[in-house]
């Protein structure tokens, strides 16, 4: 693998908010993350519009099933060939797609089947993406600014919430749903030139990667073998580490915990307790306050001391207020609940990014990220029809008990850990 067109260059000691490399970077996430959010209320509505409701809800759900399947190799694929490298092909690739088939609604009106292949093409991508987006701060920013860098993109999560679906919104009342496609493109687009001017710093290990990648190029067939032998060597790593070890178990109880009831069982709550739609909205955002406000206060602070044991305590005391959301006797107090797990979730998932990006060789980013990510974002979507089925049966409280129940396992597992609770982000 060759470094031609990379901008290369060392990673300056500037605090990340004042860096125009790290500034640069943020711009980009921003446009894509803005562009994920209107690409997805532009799919769903137009999924809507071409089928019944089972075939949307397939289309919907495809994308799911690449992420889980090929997110580990997604993280090999960056710490092979360099996050930013990626970052950079799979949004031309969104981009291009994302075009496609807005120009294919405007001339016809083909049906389900194309958007279930768009949506099947995004999770591939996503699967490429995500591991690699994940990378990139290690490269652009001193390790001791890393949890600043996370709390900015905590912001911009936010931020692309609030922003996304009302711009996806306007762009279907103004020109259907071919328009908020048009606009998600744009967005995709607009990141790119942003992406290519980020300079990224040589790290010791690319020189190694690069010759094993030339190896492989001129092995021809054995360099799927190596891949394997990669992704392999990667999940071993994860295995013997002092720290990653139990932070990937505790990030992945904490998703399996969290996730389903923040995507259905609220919705299945609200409808049950007779809040409607507008429940919905308030309770999503008080936590989406605080996760704001937890994102905030790492961009503003960059450091918090003993990492690990307080991202293992907030993670134990957000089990009490998801519990509490089912519980709570009124929609304000629900509102409260949820403002607290947003504050407390959000500062365990922003320390745990950090944590898992300073305590990784640089060679192994790309695989440690994909396998903090590989729950929330390919695992745990699959469980949504599950969480709906047994909300069915026992109703919404139960399930919001387990939920918490498996939380609270993963901080206390957090806490039980010598390296984990003795963990600390870098000065």
């Amino acid at each position: 693998m060759t470094t031609t067109g990379i901008r290369t260059a060392p990673v300056t000691e500037r605090p990340a908010h004042r860096d125009g490399n790290v500034l640069r970077w943020l711009g980009a996430y921003s446009a894509s993350a803005i562009g994920d959010n209107v690409f997805y209320l532009a799919l769903s509505w137009a999924a809507i519009k071409s089928g019944s409701p089972a075939q949307a809800g397939l289309v919907m759900a495809v994308s799911a099933v690449p992420r889980a399947l090929l997110m580990l190799g997604g993280g090999v694929v960056a710490d092979r060939f360099g996050p930013r490298r990626v970052v950079i092909g799979s949004d031309a690739v969104r981009c291009a797609a994302v075009f496609a088939v807005a120009a294919l609604l405007v001339l016809a009106s083909p049906g389900v089947w194309p958007l279930a292949a768009l949506g099947f093409v995004f999770g591939t991508v996503d699967a490429l993406f995500m591991p690699a987006v994940g990378a990139l701060p290690a490269r652009i920013t001193a390790r001791h600014q890393l949890a600043r860098v996370q709390g900015m993109r905590g912001l911009v999560i936010r931020l692309a919430n609030v922003v996304g679906a009302p711009l996806g919104g306007l762009g279907i009342a103004l020109g259907g749903s071919a328009a908020a496609f048009g606009i998600a493109g744009l967005l995709f687009a607009a990141s790119l030139p942003l992406l290519m001017s980020v300079r990224i710093a040589k790290l010791p290990a690319e020189e190694r990667a690069e010759e094993r990648a030339g190896e492989s190029a001129g092995e021809g067939t054995g360099s799927g073998r190596t891949a394997w032998r990669e992704l392999g060597d990667g999940l071993r790593y994860i295995r013997r580490h002092r720290v990653l070890a139990p932070l990937m178990v505790v990030v992945a109880l904490g998703d399996l915990g969290f996730v389903g009831p923040l995507n259905i069982g609220l919705t299945l709550l609200a409808d049950e307790r007779g809040w409607g739609a507008s429940g919905v909205g308030l309770v999503l955002a008080g936590f989406g306050a605080g996760a704001g406000g937890s994102a905030l206060l790492l961009t503003v602070r960059g450091r918090l001391p003993r990492a690990g044991l307080v991202l293992s305590g907030t993670c134990a005391v957000g089990a009490v207020g998801i519990g509490a959301v089912a519980y709570v006797p009124s929609l304000p107090a629900a509102a409260g609940a949820a403002l607290l797990v947003g504050l407390l979730v959000g500062l365990t998932g922003a320390l745990a990014s950090a944590l898992a990006q300073t305590e990784a060789d640089p060679a192994y980013v790309g695989r440690v990220t994909a396998v903090g990510g590989l729950v929330s974002l390919g695992v745990a979507p699959l469980t949504y029809p599950l969480t709906g089925w047994a909300v069915g049966i026992w109703g919404t409280a139960p399930i919001f008990t387990v939920s918490a129940a498996t939380c609270a396992l993963a901080g206390v597992y957090g806490l039980s850990s010598r390296g984990l609770r003795a963990a600390e982000l870098p000065r």
